[in-house]
Order: C-alpha cells, then sequence, then structure tokens
C-alpha cells in the first residue's frame, strides 16, 4: 500500500497535540483535586514557592505542574520572574464549579474511563454489557460535576420555560419526577427554584440517591425534594404533571418499556421532558469536535450500559431526535417536539 509521506507527517504532527491533550487529562485531575486551580484562582503571578506554601504541598512536585501547565496554555508563565499566573477565564473553567464553564467534571469522567477499560475491553470481547454500578466512583461524581454547571445555567432560566404552559405549573405547585436522577444535581436545582412544587428523584443506583439526599439537605430543600431508589420502568406514583429525563434514555436497555411507564405515570396534561446529548440522525453528520466527545463516552459508558439491561437497545449517546422520537411514540405518546437546544444538548418535550 502507498503511503503519502506528507498526509503522514502531518497526522502525526497532529497526534504529537493528541498526546499532550491526553497527558494533560491526568494533570488536570490532579490539579483539581489537590485544590491547585482553586489556590491560584484571583491570587496574580505566583511561583512554585509561593503555591507550595499556599497549599501545603511539595514544592518539586508542583514546578514540574506548572510548567507542565504554561506548556499547555493553561497559565501563564513570566520568565524574568520565574512566576506562573492563572488567568481570570481560565479560573472560570478549572477553578470555579459554579461557572457555566467548569470543566474538571468532565476529566474526572475521563478518569473512570480510563480505571474501567479492563472491563470494557472484556464487554468487547463478549457481548456483555457494563452497568452504571459497575464503574468506577469518578464517574459518579465527575458526570454530577459535568452536568451541573450547564443544568445550573439553562434549566430554569430557557429549558423549563420552553416547554408549554410548564413553568407557570410548577410556580402555582406541581407534582414533578426526576427520573435517572444520579447525585441529585437536576432535582436540587428545581426544587431551589419552584418552591410550591414537590420533587422526587429516582435513580436504581443506591450510593447515588443516599448522596443526593444529602445534597436535598446541604441545600435546604429537603423538605421538598426526596429521592428513592427505583428504575425508570417501575418508579411509583401516578399523576406526575411533569417528569424528567436528564441524559440518561439512551442509557436504558429498554427505552420503549421506560416511555410507556413515563405514559401512565403522567397526568392527562403533563409533560415529559427528556434531555439528551445533542445529535444529528445521520452519523456522517456527528463527525465534528462534539459528536468525538459523545461518541467515546457512548462506547465506554452509555451503550454498554443499555446491553446490560433487559432489552439491550443501545441507542447510544449519539441516538439523533428521529430515533428518540420513534421510542417516545411506541410508548405511547402523541406529541412530541425539540423545545429547544444548546450546542450539547437536545431538549425534547413529550405530551400523551
Amino acid at each position: 500500500m502507498a503511503v503519502d509521506q506528507e498526509r503522514l507527517q502531518n497526522f502525526m504532527g497532529r497526534m504529537v497535540g493528541e498526546f499532550g491533550v491526553v497527558a494533560s487529562a491526568a494533570l488536570i485531575v490532579l490539579g483539581d483535586k489537590l485544590g491547585l486551580y482553586r489556590a491560584m484562582a484571583g491570587q496574580g503571578a505566583m511561583t512554585s514557592d509561593d503555591l507550595a506554601k499556599r497549599t501545603g504541598m511539595t514544592e518539586r512536585y508542583l514546578r514540574e505542574w506548572l510548567a507542565a501547565q504554561a506548556a499547555a496554555g493553561f497559565v501563564e508563565y513570566t520568565p524574568s520572574t520565574q512566576t506562573y499566573e492563572l488567568p481570570a477565564e481560565q479560573a472560570l473553567c478549572f477553578a470555579d464549579e459554579t461557572s457555566p464553564v467548569f470543566i474538571p467534571g468532565f476529566f474526572q469522567v475521563c478518569e473512570s474511563m480510563f480505571r474501567d477499560l479492563p472491563i470494557i475491553e472484556e464487554a468487547f470481547r463478549t457481548g456483555k454489557g457494563v452497568g452504571w454500578h459497575e464503574h468506577s466512583h469518578a464517574l459518579f461524581h465527575g458526570t454530577e460535576r459535568f452536568f451541573r454547571p450547564g443544568y445550573a445555567t439553562n434549566l430554569v432560566s430557557a429549558w423549563i420555560p420552553a416547554l408549554e404552559g410548564v413553568d407557570e405549573k410548577l410556580k402555582t405547585g406541581a407534582s414533578v419526577a426526576d427520573v435517572g436522577c444520579g447525585l441529585g444535581a437536576s432535582t436540587v436545582l428545581m426544587a431551589q427554584a419552584y418552591p410550591n412544587s414537590t420533587f422526587v428523584g429516582f435513580d436504581y443506583h443506591e450510593p447515588s440517591i443516599r448522596y443526593a439526599r444529602e445534597a436535598a439537605e446541604k441545600a435546604g430543600v429537603a423538605d421538598r425534594a426526596r429521592f428513592e431508589v427505583a428504575a425508570a420502568k417501575d418508579y411509583p406514583g401516578r399523576d406526575y404533571q411533569l417528569v424528567t429525563f436528564f441524559d440518561c434514555l439512551h442509557d436504558m436497555g429498554d427505552p420503549i418499556g421506560a416511555a410507556a411507564h413515563v405514559h401512565q405515570s403522567l397526568t392527562p396534561d403533563g409533560t415529559w421532558m427528556i434531555v439528551e446529548p445533542f445529535a444529528n440522525d445521520l452519523t456522517e453528520d456527528n463527525l465534528n469536535p462534539i459528536g468525538r466527545i459523545y461518541y467515546a463516552a457512548s462506547t465506554l459508558i452509555c451503550t454498554p450500559a443499555s446491553l446490560s439491561q433487559e432489552g439491550q437497545m443501545g441507542l447510544g449517546a449519539q441516538a439523533g431526535e428521529a430515533r428518540l422520537k420513534d421510542v417516545v411514540s411506541k410508548g405511547g405518546f402523541r406529541q412530541f417536539r425539540r423545545a429547544t437546544e444548546t450546542p450539547f444538548n437536545l431538549v425534547l418535550e413529550a405530551r400523551p
């Protein structure tokens, strides 16, 4: 097979950049866990000694970590003073968990991806699934920290108002089921915004439910937000005015069965809000930077989760609106539309 040498060299140049991305991911996780970004935020120029005094960490390790951060362009280095500074823009990304652009949670998810490679490798060989509960704990907390900023920015201000009549119902007082709630970020946010409504978060993963209960207590909403262990096809309760699924429908082995259960749990005028990763319907239209991220997550997390459950539908994180509409319609819903979107999310509305 003939090899185009120029094309090969261009590709290898790109791969050098990929090497740096992968290696930097581990250092981002480290900097987040050790509080290094938070220690640098708003402090101006610092030497490695300054950072060591501020964090209690060993200077020699910090010196190397800082140099790596500078080489990656995450911090700015001044040779004349041998100081490093975390700019305000990068501080929003690395140090402020309330920021809509906070990113360390994603790299925590990547930590889980590497930790869990042995069980994923076995799944590739056997065809068996890998349940959410079988992954490293880094996945549970990383996912919550990754999605929470986007939910905090969009959920109450844009997504719920895009649904027909739902914002008004919640302000007056409605009953809401948040299915696949994980650590409870979405449930708590809604409970904070709508004090007249009641919320119950369901997830089959008991450790996540325990964490969600603690989160509700800390947020002061435990009086109107409770959490129970239950799966999407059998969570209890009827006459919910709103049921929400945040980034979880595609993970389910039998999403049609889940849709049917949602249908029977809603009031006749109720609404099902489905938030899914943004995707076009055709594979070729998802071959872009966002699709690259979601296909990777789908390979290592989402598709294995679906294949571990009854039904094994394996929708994947890039299912697209047409396939999701088909699932929802087969579950008994007659009305379906895209209510709104972001570059990372599809927000879908289904009504009986």
